[in-house]
């Protein structure tokens, strides 16, 4: 465990350990996805990750990750829309265990979705055959 994270949990204890975790792994994820040297320290503006980039790697890896059980975590660890990511990221920038780039502002998170919508719509069930299964058959 991270001594930062804990601190952070201790500090305020709105979002469990496990967000931070995520939301860290999730910024990897997003960089390799995007083709980005996720090793860098200090990236570039072009390695540089958005805060739109990153909500969409928070919810793709989510699903890959939880299914269908994606928005029950998520509320479980205290995570209900994308300005609480926005938070935790800048949290993480706080402690050091997150860079950003001048132009990296909390709002770049402010309701830019609905989180539980789409990670509740983020993966589609496939009946016997490969075959996507129309809603009226979920």
């Amino acid at each position: 465990m991270d001594p930062r994270i804990l601190e952070l949990c201790r500090e305020s204890p709105h979002f469990a350990y496990e967000a931070y975790e995520f939301v860290c792994e999730a910024v990897t994820f997003t960089m390799k996805r995007l083709g980005r040297n996720a090793e860098i320290v200090e990236p570039t503006p072009d390695q540089h990750v958005s805060g739109a980039e990153l909500l969409r790697g928070v919810c793709d890896l989510a699903i890959r990750e939880y299914g269908m059980m994606a928005p029950v975590v998520f509320k479980q660890w205290g995570v209900r829309t994308t300005d609480d990511i926005g938070t935790m990221v800048f949290k993480l920038i706080n402690v050091e265990l997150l860079s950003r780039s001048d132009r990296d502002a909390p709002e770049d998170f402010h309701e830019l979705f609905d989180l539980h919508r789409t990670l509740a719509e983020g993966f589609e069930l496939m009946l016997d055959g490969g075959q996507p299964a129309k809603r009226s058959e979920r």
